[in-house]
Order: C-alpha cells, then sequence, then structure tokens
C-alpha cells in the first residue's frame, strides 16, 4: 500500500486531494484532481488550500473537474432520460406509427431517442 500524499504547503500535513501544476508559457495554473505519482514539478494541494488557491497577477487558473467525483446532471440529461424511459414504455405504439417496419438494425433496441437507446434485457 503506498503512503498517503500530503500537502505541499509549508507546515500543512493534511491529504493530498488535487495537484497543481504551472505552465509558465501561457501564465496559468492548473488545478486538477490527484496525479497518479507525485512529480517533482507538480504540487499537491489539501482540500483547503485547493479552494483557497489564488494565482499571481496576470495569471489565469484553470480549475479541471474530477471525473471520477459524482457530477449532478443537466437538466438536458435528465429530460433525455425521462422521453427515452417514456418512449421505451410504449413500443407497440411506436412500431405502429412508423408502419409496422423494422424499427432498428439491432434486436436488442427496443427504443431510441436522439442518441440514446434503449436495449431489451438478454433474458427476454
Amino acid at each position: 500500500m503506498s503512503p498517503v500524499r500530503r500537502c505541499s504547503r509549508t507546515a500543512c500535513g493534511r491529504p493530498a486531494v488535487a495537484t497543481l501544476t504551472y505552465v509558465y508559457a501561457d501564465s496559468t495554473a492548473v488545478l486538477g484532481p490527484l496525479a497518479t505519482y507525485a512529480e517533482p514539478h507538480c504540487y499537491d494541494l489539501c482540500a483547503e488550500h485547493s479552494e483557497r488557491l489564488t494565482a499571481p497577477r496576470g495569471w489565469e487558473v484553470v480549475r479541471l473537474a474530477d471525473a471520477s467525483a459524482p457530477s449532478r446532471p443537466s437538466g438536458d440529461d435528465l429530460e433525455a432520460l425521462a422521453n427515452a424511459v417514456r418512449e421505451a414504455a410504449r413500443p407497440q405504439q411506436r412500431a405502429a406509427e412508423a408502419g409496422g417496419g423494422a424499427r432498428s438494425a439491432d434486436p436488442m433496441e427496443v427504443a431510441r431517442r436522439g442518441h440514446l437507446r434503449v436495449l431489451r434485457s438478454p433474458d427476454n
């Protein structure tokens, strides 16, 4: 088991949760999820120091979202999901509206809404 990495700030012993990298050519500080490995030119920061991070005057701070953290779905995501579920609940009506033709090339596909597909369980 690898040891817990600590915040790089002086006198701070809290566990690191984010990694700070400077892009000097672009005058940008990039704060992202904790890097897999400690890098010599990066700084690991605890939650408190990563939230309070400021950059030098004239520099930009770019905060990258943590992909592993749970994200909240947008209203568009929820609406698309609800529409797909509603459509899947009435596959016979959709087939009748389509003139009884083939709905899809995939026999497992029950319904489609834009880029979303509802698939039949392999047990059925």
